[in-house]
């Protein structure tokens, strides 16, 4: 059913093609309704149908509004007003800034009447914006080519780092501007802020840091870099540099440069070379005192799928691969943000991943890629969500289906329907532990029954730091401390001596170096089905699989403690009993 009419703020186009009879009013409603649905302007949800021509709708409308029609072919792309122009600006409200004569702005526009895209750009730009009429055909191709021109991948950022340093030690002699605004765009793109950047980014990837953070504060600025799991500040710019800084991320990410008000989210590219290339996530947060920046390091070269090295002990990566070789059932894996739920995914797939197999994947974004399943990103803003993918995908004819994170009811609820009718589903959600996690989908309002017949496995996880091999060392630790983690008297039986971080250059002085996973691998039996379905607590079902020899996550911790893995203080910390 069309949205209403009075909701979508049609512009007086759309009306004048009604009025002309060229549209019945229920056409103009379902095209308004859909171009929102899709975040395209109406003019281009109207020529798809092919009632009209691009070059017949431009006539029409000049005829219409008493403007006239101009050829934008006759301009040259490259002369136009780059530094008004706004890449989701532009290509979502069919708008393009052309050149600027004292403090007018022309713009090129294919609906005249769409006031609220030039109301945006006049704010943005605080100049008197002139519209031009042109036709939309000609209109698109120029957007594809300044869209293209404007999506950066960082290329340049492989330059000399030898360079990056020495401008790095003059910026603060150079007093540079600072003001926030797209006119300063032009002189952040040729200043050493860009070689200061890429020094920072490729050093993150060479070091293995999984974060970075851009930190504005009152009387300083900071970025530091999270590395096995804890952030460490690495430099300390000079405070004019905040803004020249994050208004060049905002830009390499296409994100709105004028729009400090509110969180955005972007993505960049960086290109090492002609076979690897790194994306990031952006975040932008704004501060009382700036804008903070966090980028997420995707770098999927680096991820490790071997099971064998992810830390799962001998029987629980027998209970794992024994449920993802069932051909159908629900596995979940939990875990705080940054625990590696996304590895241990993407690692039971792998294993999957065979030419007669059809996997599918839904993910916000997909982190890793993998040659052979079909991977989709969620895109809110265009309606496509993880319910929506996840009802595709069943019309696909699909084997197995990863869904990044059941967040809702919906897509919940799909996703055990999709485990009962003959498929393997691997999702994650945000609980504590192995037992909790059943009782967080009854919350959700999934009935009782259907959790007990799909879920068939979940693994709670945890990311510890490794000790460094190089300069562990044993540590003399009280029997008290030790039985009070949570150690049987009969583990104390003098075999094995706890070890303990001490520090070197191969660690960077930190004393671990790299991470291991701790599980708590739980495969729902049928005495936890009983109690699922006689609606028991995450207390009697942990009792259960406590009496079924499950161990919890700090038991699985002990293990990689005795092993000397790591050390007594690191399981401590992560497992938080």
């Amino acid at each position: 059913m069309a949205t209403p009419v009075s909701s979508l703020s049609v512009s007086g186009l759309a009306r004048a093609l009604v009025q002309q009879n060229v549209l019945t009013q229920i056409e103009m409603e379902t095209m308004a309704s859909q171009a929102k649905t899709t975040g395209i302007a109406f003019v281009e949800q109207f020529l798809m149908g092919r009632k009209m021509t691009a070059t017949e709708l431009g006539l029409f409308a000049a005829e219409k509004f008493g403007v006239p029609l101009f050829d934008l072919a006759a301009i040259d792309p490259n002369a136009l007003a780059k530094e008004y122009f706004d890449v989701k600006q532009a290509n979502a409200q069919r708008i393009l800034p052309l050149h600027i004569r004292g403090k007018r702005l022309f713009v090129a526009v294919s609906d005249p009447t769409n006031l609220k895209a030039l109301d945006e750009i006049r704010f943005k730009t605080n100049l008197q914006v002139e519209p031009v009429l042109v036709e939309d055909d000609k209109l698109a191709q120029v957007l594809r080519y300044r869209t293209e021109e404007s999506d950066t991948t960082v290329k340049e950022m492989t330059a000399d780092l030898a360079t990056a340093e020495a401008d790095l030690a003059n910026l603060e002699s150079l007093g540079l501007a600072v003001a926030a605004s797209e006119e300063t765009n032009a002189e952040v793109e040729n200043s050493p802020v860009v070689r200061y950047l890429q020094k920072i980014l490729l050093d993150a990837i060479q070091v293995g840091a999984s974060d970075i953070h851009f930190e504005p504060y009152e009387k300083f600025f900071r970025i530091r870099y999270r590395l096995d799991g804890v952030l460490q500040e690495v430099a300390q710019p000079p405070m004019n540099l905040r803004e020249p800084i994050a208004t060049r991320i905002k830009v390499i990410s296409r994100l709105d440069i004028s729009e400090k008000r509110i969180p955005q989210d972007g993505r960049m590219k960086l290109v090492l070379t002609n076979n690897k290339a790194i994306d990031f996530r952006v975040s932008s947060l704004p501060t009382l005192h700036g804008e903070k920046i966090v980028m997420r390091i995707l770098d999927s070269s680096s991820a490790n799928l071997n099971i064998d090295v992810l830390g799962y002990e001998p029987e629980q990566k027998a209970a794992l691969l024994h449920a993802i070789n069932r051909p159908y059932g629900m596995v979940l894996v939990t875990g705080p943000t940054g625990s590696g739920k996304t590895v241990s995914l993407y690692t039971c797939m792998n294993l999957l991943n065979q030419p007669d197999i059809n996997i599918s994947t839904v993910e916000d974004p997909a982190e890793i890629q993998l040659p052979g399943i079909n991977q989709v990103n969620v895109n809110e803003k265009a309606g496509l969500t993880f319910s929506t993918a996840l009802r595709s995908f069943l019309r696909q004819d699909p084997d197995i289906v990863m869904v990044g994170e059941i967040r809702d009811l919906e897509t919940a609820d799909i996703a055990v329907k999709a485990a009962q009718t003959g498929h393997l589903v691997l999702s994650t959600l945000h609980t504590n532990d192995a037992p909790t996690t059943l009782t967080r989908l009854a919350n959700m309002g999934i009935p009782a029954f259907n959790i007990a017949s799909s879920v068939i496995l979940i693994t709670a996880q945890r990311l510890g730091r490794r000790l460094c091999p190089q300069c562990k060392q044993p540590v003399n630790l009280p029997k008290d401390i030790l039985l009070a983690a949570g150690f049987k008297e009969s583990d104390l039986d003098g075999s094995w001596r706890p070890y303990g971080p001490v520090g070197c250059a191969h660690c960077k002085k930190t004393g671990y170096k790299g991470r291991i996973g701790v599980y708590e691998v739980m495969p729902v039996s049928d005495a936890l089905r009983e109690i699922i379905m006689n609606h028991g607590t995450a207390l009697d079902i942990a009792a259960q699989a406590q009496r079924e020899g499950i161990n919890n996550l700090r038991q699985s911790g002990l293990v990689k403690v005795k092993a000397g893995i790591t050390s007594l203080e690191e399981i401590e910390a992560i497992t938080n009993e």
